[in-house]
Parts: structure tokens; C-alpha cells; sequence
């Protein structure tokens, strides 16, 4: 059985069983678990393998890569504009972006962005792997874009797009990439080891991401392959926008590469550690050694849900949206009625209930087919929860 390292609180002890009960079952390769409770680090875990063609161990300083979770990231920093004054979440996209305009644009205010509402997951332009991972193809080209359904009758994932659409209204304000913005403001105040387009310096710590669609299973046996194509290929509303712009990050060997760690996908290729993810979401709910990023009514309007239906773009799911944060659904029943964060595609997960004052990080590298995380997950969380009552 695999054994755990570092640390848990006393009476948290449920929480480490809960992440080696994981290993056991052989649901993980490596992973890390990490919780804060009333502003306090409780829960701080890792284990297994990093990398299973070396067999590095996983230790404390691996990091790993988080997909959609790094949404979450993203939501951050515009809701700390919107919080200063600096972004009106209400204002047309055009105020901040003008080119956005084209294509009948003009009317879309940011809050479609931030909620997936704005009919724009996907472009129809086609670019190289080098253009989409040098950010100006893909702004310029969904500057351009007409939407793919009018704004705001509908929410529909916007699985890459949505990191360029925010990043560059991001940019546009403050002058920096989201990745620098990100660095500066909220990660280099709190200590976080999280990163938005990573420095070469930190690559060696990476664990190499293992299964999920780069699964020999599902290259190989023609029935899933079938039906993974069927709900993901690059004629259904999923797979163009996972893969978006122009299908240019369906091969699973992109997201182990350093080109696309080097590079910021505010979306989807945010790097870093459990315990970063727990930090970042306590000190959105409350203070974490004298730093709070949203305060509490910024925080209420992040979190009050904006869509209402079907997902269209994640097979019509009931997954909903705050402002760029996951928040309950009859799909996402974890913690109490104000509880928010993202999920990655393959497991990964920064969660928080104020209510419950509790925020949660979780990285993995066995990616398992899933969008709103897994069984592994939300045994830990709820194992957080049981601690408490």
C-alpha cells in the first residue's frame, strides 16, 4: 500500500486514510491533497509516483498540471478588478477590448465571458500549434469572430477560450498577461507555487500527466474509441471547443510538452501544487496570514450563479456558472449552497464553502475522463467535512 507524507491536524487523521484508500483501490499514480480550515492549513498530503517512466517519487516541491482548473485562477483575478473598480463585470467586452466589436459584439458585456454565455467557444479560424500558444492569433481571431449562438440565450463551455477572452480583458486593463498579473498580485502575496505559464527553471518538478484520452485503451479498442468520438470528436460542440482554436490541442502528448507549460492558456495549462490551490481559495473566503484577496461582497457576486439550464457544450449537464466559477448544481453536490470552485478535466480541483470556512486543492497524474471531478476527490473532501462536524 502506498504510504502518505506530511501532515494532518488533529482530528483531520480521516483525510489521510481517505487519500491512501485512494492508492489502494488503484485510483492514483501520484497525487496531492491539501485543506485549510478557518484560514489554517489542516491537511497537507502527497504520495505515489510522479514519474512512471523514471520512477521519480512524488515529493513535496512536485507540481503538476491542472486543465480547467486554472479557470478558476483567472476568475480570480477579474473578480479582484471588479472588486477595485478597475473592471465593470456589467460593461460591454468593447469598452476594455474595441476590437472586440466586430461581428456584433459590441453589446456583450464581460459577466457572458466570465459565465460561458458568450457564444464564443470556439473560433473558426485555423492556426498552428506555435500561433495559438503566442496568445495574439487567438485574441485577434475571436476579436473577429461572429458567435455561435446568440449571447446570453445560453451557457455553453468555453473550455479554452475562455482563459484568451478574460486573459485579454485582463491585459487590457492592468498591461500585464494574466500570468504576470496573477504572479504579482495574488501568488507572490500569498506564497503560492502556481504558476500561469511556467518558468523553465521550475519544468524538472513537473509530473508527466498518464491516461485519460492518452489511454492506450481508448486508442486502441475501436468501441471506445467510437464513443469517445462520438460525444468528443471534432464535429461535436465538446470537442471543438476542448480542442479549440483549429483542434490544435487534441493530441494528448501537447499538454506534457514544454512549449505549452512555457505558455499562458489561462484555461487550461495553470501548473502547481494542492497546497497552492487550498491557500488560493481560503484567502478568497477569508484571511490566510494577514492576506484576503476578495472580500465579502465581491465574493457574493462571484458566486451567485448567472446560467440557468443545459450546459450546451458539455453534453447539456447541468453545470453551472458564477462569475468564472463553478458553483452547486443537482451535478455538483459538494459542501453547502455557497460552495464554488473549478474542476480540470481528469480530476483535478480548487473548491471553498465559506459557510463552511473550509477551501480544498487537489493535483493528480492519472487522468481519469471526467470534467467535474471524480469519486478520488470527493472522497477527500468529504472526509475535510466529517472532520468539522
Amino acid at each position: 500500500m502506498t504510504e502518505s507524507n506530511g501532515m494532518t491536524a488533529s482530528g483531520f487523521e480521516g483525510v489521510r486514510r481517505a487519500f491512501e484508500a485512494n492508492f489502494a483501490k488503484g485510483l492514483e499514480i501520484g497525487a496531492a491533497f491539501s485543506a485549510y480550515y478557518r484560514g489554517h492549513k489542516v491537511v497537507d498530503l502527497w504520495g505515489g509516483t510522479a514519474d512512471v517512466v523514471t520512477g521519480r517519487a512524488w515529493d513535496e516541491r512536485t507540481l503538476a498540471l491542472v486543465f480547467s482548473t486554472t479557470k478558476g485562477a483567472t476568475a480570480v483575478c477579474a473578480n479582484k478588478l471588479a472588486q477595485e473598480g478597475r473592471l465593470d463585470v456589467d460593461a460591454p467586452v468593447a469598452r476594455y477590448w474595441p476590437e472586440f466589436a466586430a461581428g456584433g459584439k459590441e453589446k456583450i458585456p464581460v459577466s457572458f465571458l466570465l459565465s460561458h454565455q458568450a457564444g464564443l467557444a470556439w473560433t473558426d479560424a485555423e492556426m498552428t500549434l506555435e500561433e495559438a500558444l503566442s496568445w495574439d492569433p487567438v485574441v485577434d481571431a475571436l476579436a473577429q469572430q461572429v458567435p455561435h449562438w446568440e449571447p446570453g440565450s445560453r451557457h455553453g463551455y468555453h473550455a479554452t477560450t475562455y482563459g484568451w477572452l478574460v486573459g485579454e480583458v485582463i491585459r487590457r486593463i492592468t498591461g500585464k498577461s494574466v500570468g504576470t498579473y496573477f504572479h504579482e498580485e495574488i501568488a507572490a502575496p500569498l506564497g503560492l507555487d502556481f504558476w500561469i505559464g511556467l518558468p523553465d527553471s521550475e519544468e524538472p518538478r513537473v509530473a508527466p500527466l498518464v491516461g485519460g484520452l492518452a489511454d492506450p485503451l481508448i486508442a486502441e479498442d475501436p468501441e471506445v474509441r467510437a464513443f469517445v468520438d462520438e460525444i468528443m470528436g471534432p464535429h461535436t460542440l465538446l470537442g471543438k471547443a476542448l480542442f479549440a482554436p483549429g483542434g490544435v490541442f487534441s493530441s494528448p502528448d501537447v499538454w506534457n510538452s514544454r512549449a505549452l507549460h512555457a505558455a499562458e492558456v489561462p484555461a487550461a495549462n495553470g501548473i502547481g501544487d494542492a497546497r497552492s490551490l487550498a491557500r488560493l481559495y481560503a484567502a478568497c473566503i477569508g484571511t490566510v496570514d494577514g492576506v484576503r484577496i476578495l472580500d465579502d461582497e465581491q465574493l457574493r457576486r462571484a458566486t451567485t450563479q448567472l446560467t440557468t439550464g443545459p450546459n450546451t457544450v458539455l453534453l447539456d449537464l447541468d453545470i453551472q456558472f458564477g462569475l468564472g466559477f463553478m458553483v452547486r448544481s443537482s451535478l455538483i453536490e459538494l459542501g453547502g449552497p455557497h460552495a464554488f470552485g473549478h474542476f480540470g478535466a481528469g480530476g483535478s480541483v480548487g473548491w471553498a464553502d465559506p459557510d463552511a470556512e473550509l477551501a480544498f486543492g487537489y493535483v493528480m497524474n492519472r487522468m481519469d475522463i471526467g470534467l467535474a471531478g471524480d469519486v478520488r476527490s470527493y472522497e477527500l473532501i468529504n472526509a475535510c467535512y466529517a472532520a468539522t462536524r
